[in-house]
């Protein structure tokens, strides 16, 4: 069962504790930009640029920035790397 907890934190090199920070904070990101586009949607002149603002900085956090650990992505790597090669 505690693999399934840790599994993929670790497969971004981050603890448990670390990426539930992490998604939580994407996550009030997310609600935030949501609801800006909402009433973006209804006043189409407020909040003109905020959701697409917020997506790109968003995906510079995610992927851009990242500060992986080498390490887990190598071992994520060989992981899914035999997985495919089981399944061919």
């Amino acid at each position: 069962m505690r693999s399934l907890f840790e599994e993929h934190p670790a497969s971004v090199g981050e603890t448990y504790w670390q990426h539930l920070a992490s998604a939580w904070g994407f996550s009030w990101r997310m609600a935030v930009a949501s609801l800006a586009c909402l009433v973006h949607a209804l006043l189409p002149f407020l909040f003109e640029k905020y959701g697409s603002q917020a997506i790109t900085r968003l995906h510079d956090r995610m992927v851009t920035n990242r500060h992986r650990n080498p390490q887990s992505e190598t071992q994520t790597s060989k992981a899914n790397l035999q997985s495919e090669r089981s399944a061919a």
